[in-house]
Parts: C-alpha cells; sequence; structure tokens
C-alpha cells in the first residue's frame, strides 16, 4: 500500500520533468509546446493546491531559465516590460486552463478527456491573442483598437512573424498530441493500479479453499 502511494505521488513529478526537458531550445518545433496540455491535464489529475502551484511554479522556473539563456547568451532583452506583460498574460491563460481541467473528472472518457485539452488549447490561443491585441505591449501599428485590428490579432499577427493563424495550428496540434499522451499514461497507471488491488483479493479468496481440501481428504 506504502508503495502504491509513493508511486502515485511521484507521477506529477514525472509529468513535470518530461515537461521541463521539453522546453529545452530546439527541442520541439517553434510554437510547439506540451505547456497546454501540461496545465490542462495537472487540473484534471492533481489533487488540492498541487493542481496550482506545481504546474505554475514549473511554468516559472523553466521560463526564468529559458529568459537567462536568450538574455546571457543570444542577446535579446527578454527583461523589457513588454516582453514581461506578455509572458503574464500568458499565465493568465494558464490559470484559466487549470480551472478549466478542474472541471473535468479524472474518470472521465479518453475522448472526452482529449476534447478538453483541445479546447483548453483554443482557449490559450484566444485569451493571448485577444490580450496581446488589447494590451499590445508591443506597440504593433497593426493592432488597432477596432474589430479589423483583433481580427488581424487573431489571424495573419505582426510584419516580420509567422502569421498567428500558423501558431494557433501549432497549438492545436500540440495541445492534442501532449494532453492524448498525458491522459493515455494516466489511463494505463489507473488500469495498472486496478488490476495490482484485485491481486490480494483473488489470493485471499483462494486460501479458504485450499485449507478446506485436508479436511475433505479425511472425510
Amino acid at each position: 500500500m506504502l508503495a502504491h502511494m509513493k508511486g502515485k505521488s511521484l507521477w506529477p513529478v514525472a509529468f513535470m520533468l518530461v515537461f521541463a526537458l521539453s522546453r529545452v531550445p530546439g527541442m520541439l518545433p517553434q510554437n510547439f509546446s506540451a505547456a497546454y496540455a501540461l496545465v490542462f491535464c495537472a487540473g484534471v489529475y492533481f489533487s488540492g493546491r498541487m493542481a496550482w502551484w506545481l504546474p505554475l511554479g514549473t511554468l516559472l522556473a523553466t521560463d526564468l531559465g529559458l529568459d537567462l539563456y536568450y538574455y546571457f547568451y543570444l542577446n535579446v532583452p527578454v527583461f523589457e516590460s513588454a516582453t514581461l506583460t506578455y509572458q503574464l498574460i500568458n499565465y493568465a491563460a494558464y490559470v484559466c486552463l487549470i480551472w478549466l481541467g478542474r472541471r473535468f473528472k479524472p474518470q472521465a472518457s479518453f475522448m472526452s478527456l482529449l476534447g478538453g485539452g483541445v479546447l483548453g488549447a483554443m482557449f490559450f490561443y484566444l485569451i493571448t491573442n485577444t490580450a496581446s491585441w488589447l494590451f499590445n505591449p508591443f506597440g504593433n501599428p497593426e493592432y488597432t483598437r477596432n474589430l479589423l485590428g483583433w481580427l488581424t490579432a487573431l489571424t495573419k499577427g505582426t510584419a516580420g512573424w509567422p502569421q498567428t493563424w500558423e501558431f494557433f495550428r501549432n497549438t492545436l496540434l500540440s495541445g492534442g498530441l501532449f494532453t492524448g499522451l498525458f491522459v493515455g499514461a494516466m489511463k494505463i497507471v489507473e488500469a495498472s493500479e486496478s488490476a495490482r488491488e484485485k491481486e490480494p483479493q483473488g489470493e485471499a479468496a483462494g486460501e479458504p479453499e485450499s485449507s478446506e481440501q485436508p479436511e475433505e481428504a479425511k472425510g
């Protein structure tokens, strides 16, 4: 029983380690991230406050590491107010994804949880791009304060960068892929634990039969 509890408590840590490794620069294609699936699945599977502090703490630690890497090795001014504001927008979206995950039960079907992960990725895209248009921390001239500016933020983006619809495509693909991997892994673990819990009951049920056999033989 103790080994079972320890194994179960290690799964959140294992998820965080896999996610941290996925954030190593060059590990995944641009705008292809496990973050959307991670925070959604944390809301589904992690209990209590862990569902909030563990994924957000991991994101904060890896973001800080990436910022230091870009600042010292690539000379990118990541600690300017505009960049930090953009990162705060991302964290607001992550909180929304965890909240969404809390609305799902771990026992839900694979397809239901996969759909929740894809929905979370869509929310992330909508929230971050709408906030970028609304607050416009980088002062992009394309983000005018009207419907056209908002649609530009959701589809085309700013000059000199990949179009935001490409970001949306990669967000959906990565959100669906990593949600499927995380949920699939948890379903396998749950099935294995369920089978393991049934084994002692079967052995206990077999003991009386073996003890009665000598008496029958004497009769």
